[in-house]
C-alpha cells in the first residue's frame, strides 16, 4: 500500500428489508446452495439502490454500491451527504463494526472510532475502566494506556465522574469521555461520526482543534463525517460525497462541498434553462435563462464568504422604464431585504438579453437556508413577472459558533468593531 492509510475497491454492503429469507423455501435453499458453493447470493442481483424517497419493489437494499477510493497517510477527509447516504454504514464497515457485502478494504494502521453514542462503552463499567477495556480492544498495553489516562480525562472534564459507572453519565459526559479515548489511544486512524451533534459549543469547537491536531500535528489518518459543512471545511483536505449509496463525487474539501450543495434539493445555487426559450420560466413579457450564486472569497457559501448573485433574463418589452427586484427570504419566510435596480432609464428598454449583478458583503447574512423572490417590472408601477421561491441556497456556519445545529440567533451575522473602555474606581 506504500503510503496508503486506507485502500477501498468496489466495496458494497445490502441489507434485506422486512423478514429475513426470500419469501420461498425453494429460494432460501437454491441461496444457501450456492453460498456453500462460494457463489455470490444470487437474490443480490435484484436489490436496489437506497433511494428513501422511492418506494422500491425490492426486499434487498444496497446501502454502499461499488465505493472506491484510496486515502494517504495523514489525509484529513471528511465523509458527507444527506441522511441515508451511507455514511455511518461505510465507517461501521472501515471500524470493523459490521462487515461488507462485497468488496476489499486493506488499512495500514489500527483505528480508533468514535460512532455512536456509547459505542465501545459498557454501561456497567467506570469512566476509567472503560478507558482500559477500550485500549486493550485496540491492542494497546496497560502500560501505553496508563501513560494517556491523565490527558483523557482531562480533556474529557469527567475527573469528577471518572470511578462512576458511565451508564449514570449524561450523553455530553458519555461523548466526551468518547471522543477523548479515541483521540489520545494510540492509533494512525482516527474516524469520527458527527461528533459535534452532540456537546456544547465549547466541546465542539475544542474537538475540531484536537482532531485538526491529529492530523496536521501528528501525522495522523483522519475519517470525519459531518452535516457541519463549516468544520468540514476547517478540518479536512479532501472530501467524499456519497448519494443513496453510491459515491457521488471525490476531490478536494472544497469542491465536495460545492458539490453538495450543487446537488442537495434545499442548495441549488444554479439556474440554467436550457431549451427554447418559450419554455423558459416566466411569461410573453419575461423569460428567466440563469441565474447563479457564487461566494464572493472562497468556493463555499459560508458566513465569511459573503454572496454574488446574476441573473440573465430575456425581455420582449420596448419602450419602457424595466426594473428588477430581488426578495431574499429564510426558510421560514422571513424577509431579509427587499431590494431592487433600474434596469433600463428614459423609456430605453429593447427586446433582448439583460443581465444584473449584485453582491452581499461578507459577514452580513447569519447560516442557514435562503431562497430569493425576484419580481420585475414596468415603470416601478406595474408588475411583468414574478419568481416565487426561484432558487434556493444554503450558507454554512463558521467554526466559532459551533455547528450548524448551533447557529447563533438572528437573520444578521454582522461583524462589528466594538471599543472598550475600562476606568479604576480607585482613581475615582
Amino acid at each position: 500500500m506504500s503510503d496508503l492509510a486506507i485502500q477501498v475497491e468496489n466495496l458494497s454492503k445490502a441489507y434485506q428489508l422486512g423478514d429475513f429469507g426470500t419469501g420461498a423455501l425453494t429460494r432460501d435453499i437454491h441461496r444457501w446452495w450456492m453460498l456453500m458453493r462460494g457463489h455470490e447470493d444470487p437474490y443480490l442481483k435484484i436489490g436496489e439502490a437506497n433511494d428513501r424517497a422511492v418506494k422500491g419493489t425490492s426486499d434487498i437494499v444496497w446501502s454502499l454500491k461499488d465505493i472506491n477510493f484510496e486515502i494517504k497517510e495523514g489525509d484529513a477527509v471528511g465523509i458527507i451527504g444527506r441522511n441515508g447516504a451511507g455514511k455511518s454504514t461505510l465507517l461501521k464497515i472501515l471500524s470493523r463494526v459490521t462487515a461488507p457485502t462485497t468488496g476489499n478494504i486493506k488499512v495500514k494502521g489500527r483505528i480508533a472510532s468514535l460512532l455512536e453514542v456509547g459505542t465501545g462503552f459498557h454501561p456497567e463499567l467506570t469512566g476509567g475502566e472503560n478507558i482500559y477495556l477500550n485500549g486493550a480492544i485496540m491492542g494497546m498495553s496497560k502500560r501505553e494506556i496508563k501513560r494517556k489516562f491523565d490527558e483523557i480525562v482531562d480533556f474529557a472534564g469527567v475527573d469528577r465522574y471518572i470511578d462512576t459507572p458511565v451508564k449514570r453519565y449524561s450523553s455530553g459526559m458519555y461523548v466526551r469521555l468518547a471522543f477523548a479515548v479515541a483521540a489520545y489511544l494510540d492509533s494512525e486512524i482516527l474516524v469520527v461520526d458527527e461528533v459535534l451533534a452532540v456537546g456544547d459549543a465549547e466541546f465542539q469547537k475544542k474537538c475540531l482543534g484536537k482532531m485538526n491536531d491529529v492530523s496536521k500535528g501528528q501525522g495522523r489518518t483522519v475519517l470525519f463525517v459531518s452535516h457541519n459543512m463549516a468544520a468540514v471545511k476547517a478540518l479536512c483536505d479532501k472530501g467524499i460525497v456519497l448519494k443513496n449509496g453510491l459515491s457521488a463525487f471525490s476531490g478536494t474539501a472544497a469542491a465536495a462541498i460545492k458539490f453538495y450543495q450543487d446537488i442537495s434539493n434545499f442548495s441549488s445555487t444554479v439556474f440554467e434553462h436550457v431549451g427554447p426559450l418559450s419554455e423558459a420560466p416566466g411569461n410573453d413579457a419575461i423569460r428567466i435563462l440563469n441565474f447563479k450564486i457564487t461566494p464572493e472569497v472562497d468556493s463555499v457559501l459560508s458566513v465569511s464568504s459573503g454572496i454574488n448573485f446574476e441573473l440573465q433574463f430575456y425581455s420582449s418589452k420596448e419602450n419602457i422604464n424595466l426594473d428588477v427586484t430581488f426578495e431574499l427570504k429564510t426558510h421560514d419566510e422571513i424577509p431579509v431585504f427587499h431590494n431592487g435596480t433600474i434596469v433600463t432609464q428614459n423609456k430605453e428598454s429593447q427586446k433582448g438579453i439583460y443581465k444584473v449583478k449584485g453582491t452581499l458583503p461578507r459577514y452580513l447574512i447569519n447560516a442557514g437556508t435562503y431562497k430569493f423572490k425576484i419580481i420585475f417590472g414596468e415603470n416601478q408601477r406595474y408588475l411583468l413577472y414574478v419568481a416565487d421561491d426561484f432558487i434556493q441556497f444554503e450558507i454554512v456556519n463558521e467554526v466559532e459558533g459551533g455547528g450548524n445545529s448551533d447557529i447563533l440567533p438572528g437573520v444578521l451575522r454582522l461583524k462589528i468593531p466594538f471599543e472598550i473602555e475600562f476606568k479604576d474606581t480607585v482613581q475615582l
